[in-house]
């Protein structure tokens, strides 16, 4: 992971007519595993003690082109850090976000606006925004990367300097490429965050780790939002009682990026019965189940619990899009009995799926030592409670 460290002059000359030609000129190369060295020679040959920061940016816009490209054309000439880079919201989750502040219909303050990701996904959904950021380094890259005409300055998020707007902030969860894991170890903290902005409109990105109930009791009376972003759990958004949706405390936002995505929220039934398998085993979304939502996605699609504390979902059709596991076989979960059946239905590769069992499933697929032809899924769980439950473990065909 790189360490280099942007000061002021270096983004004076990136943004500079010679450092953007320089940058095109390192663009060129390939500078892969196999290349670097003799390619770096090469621009320190060129451009002498600009090498490093030229070398850097090239490779940090390769990286950013999967994770912000969406946002438009302009990424490929945006200038980051590392860990700036890192820590920018993909631009699916950023883009929703910029909507549902579309909607609330008021100006957007990024209070810790870093290289401006946030704000160039505010001003594609037609936000009107200007942000802020303690790094100076920062607020430069932002200047150059979402333009002049945007308004900017260096600020401290902890000490407010604007007035009738919603305060966006991405408190910093990393320090030297490890992540802060406490709400009162980000920067700024996030205790202090709430307080500073207890009696205005505030929306937090947080890691999606957090204990949501212990930030309950730390007075935080808002929404909390958890969203995914290609079946991987992206983030935690906490939005102010004023913005929540109508008796909304949790919701669940799915993103797919060919889609709108689907959201589910605790407003909704959560009707949800207990039952044997189905004809096909759902395991949901990441943020449906992070959220504690589970019952009331069930709900929405027709599902039933497998187990009322296991979030695997079964049901008789899948919801539009969803992968699922269609059943073949139930069997009490025993190794040799388990490589029995999967043997029995020609079982090659095997994707294995636990939650309530103590079980690796690397370590089991080795042991397993399957030699068939068809690929197979088996769902791994406990069914019933104390004396009662069971490991019981479900051979499936995946449906994609």
């Amino acid at each position: 992971m790189s360490q280099l460290a942007f000061g002021p002059e270096d983004v004076s000359y990136l943004a500079s007519p010679p450092g953007v030609s320089a940058l095109a000129a390192v663009a060129e190369l390939e500078l892969t595993d196999v290349t670097r060295i003799a390619d770096i020679a090469a621009v320190r040959a060129r451009f002498a003690d600009r090498a490093a920061v030229l070398v850097e940016t090239t490779l940090l816009r390769r990286r950013a082109a999967d994770k912000l490209g969406s946002l438009g054309p302009q990424v490929s000439q945006w200038l980051f850090t590392d860990e700036a880079l890192q820590q920018a919201t993909a631009a699916a989750v950023a883009l929703h976000r910029a909507a549902r502040l579309g909607r609330a219909g008021l100006p957007v303050h990024d209070a810790t606006c870093s290289v401006g990701t946030e704000l160039a996904a505010l001003h594609r959904s037609g936000v009107r925004a200007l942000g802020s950021d303690i790094d100076p380094v920062r607020v430069a890259m932002a200047r150059h990367n979402v333009g002049a005409t945007t308004v900017l300055c260096r600020a401290d998020a902890l000490h407010p300097v604007t007035r009738d707007t919603v305060v966006l902030v991405d408190p910093a969860r990393r320090e030297g490429g490890r992540r802060r894991l406490r709400p009162e170890d980000y920067r700024p903290a996030l205790d202090r965050l709430i307080d500073t902005y207890r009696e205005r409109h505030l929306v937090v990105k947080c890691g999606p780790g957090m204990d949501f109930d212990a930030l309950r009791r730390r007075g935080f009376d808002g929404e909390i939002e958890v969203t995914s972003y290609r079946g991987a759990v992206r983030e935690a958004c906490l939005w102010s009682a004023g913005l929540a949706g109508a008796g909304v405390r949790r919701r669940a936002s799915i993103l797919d990026g060919a889609s709108p995505g689907e959201q589910v929220t605790d407003a909704e039934p959560d009707d949800c019965g207990v039952g044997p398998p189905g004809r096909w085993i759902v395991d949901p979304d990441g943020a449906v189940v992070r959220a504690g939502l589970v019952r009331h996605y069930g709900a929405r699609h027709g599902l039933w619990q497998l187990d009322p504390d296991i979030a695997y979902l079964s049901g008789d059709r899948l919801p539009p899009g969803v992968r699922g596991f269609e059943v073949l076989d139930e069997v009490a979960f025993d190794e040799r009995r388990l490589r029995q059946v999967l043997a029995a239905q020609d079982c090659g590769a095997l994707e294995i799926l636990v939650r309530g069992v103590r079980v690796d499933p690397d370590a089991l697929r080795r042991r397993l030592r399957l030699r068939g032809g068809l690929p197979l899924s088996v769902v791994i769980t406990r069914i019933g409670a104390g004396a009662a439950g069971r490991a019981t473990a479900f051979v499936c065909r995946p449906s994609r």
